[in-house]
């Protein structure tokens, strides 16, 4: 089996249903959003994109003599990039009514944190690329709604833009970045475990904003 086919079965495992698409999600479709909890998640977001860049660049550095410590710098230069994109999201949404850290929706940055420090990188490699779709779904359909209910210009939805990008072209980066021979058995099993931790702790991230007063 191809490594991508290994990436392409992993991702079609792990992707949720349509069902289950977050609630807060939802409501924007459906016009019913509140801005106010855009707002946290942007609050949110500044601490986890941070955190979340610090832990791939540790896992580059892990790998550095192979072609996947490239791959994880590259992610994280692209979270350097997107968060330079969230003060606009912010400005567009007002005031934020909790800036504090919400243990709900920093668990995901927290466990990405684990993985850095003790997780095998091709096996957290697939497990990114296969939680990329789901994220990037939800952040296209964000994108969508606030043009068309609140009037949310290219910059306020740019943050959503950034991640709403197809995540074929990090699969086939992925893919070229563990190699050939494919993940072994045993990281193949680590894959599908990270991968579906990384799932819950994300829709804990999606109910934990639609669950603010």
């Amino acid at each position: 089996m191809s490594t991508i086919t290994q990436l392409n079965d992993l991702r079609s495992e792990l992707t949720p249903p349509d069902e289950e698409t977050p609630a807060l999600v939802t409501d924007f479709v459906t016009g019913r959003g509140r801005l106010g909890a855009l707002a946290v998640l942007a609050a949110q977001q500044q601490r986890i994109i941070a955190s979340d860049r610090r832990s791939l660049l540790l896992l580059a550095t892990r790998c550095a003599d192979v072609p996947l410590g490239a791959w994880f710098a590259g992610l994280a230069d692209g979270e350097s990039a997107a968060l330079r994109t969230l003060p606009a999201l912010a400005a567009a949404c007002g005031p934020a009514a909790d800036q504090q850290p919400l243990s709900g929706c920093q668990t995901y940055p927290s466990y990405l944190a684990w993985l850095a420090l003790n997780g095998h990188p091709p096996a957290v490699a697939a497990a990114l690329v296969a939680n990329f779709t789901a994220w990037g779904g939800y952040c296209a359909t964000l994108a969508g709604a606030l043009r068309r209910f609140h009037g949310f210009d290219e910059e306020a939805c740019a943050f959503f833009d950034f991640f709403a990008q197809p995540a074929t072209a990090l699969e086939q980066a992925a893919a070229e970045a563990i190699g050939p021979a494919g993940l072994t058995p045993h990281e193949a099993d680590a894959a599908r475990e990270y991968g579906r931790l990384l799932q819950a702790y994300e829709r804990l991230f999606w109910s934990t904003l639609a669950e603010l007063p």
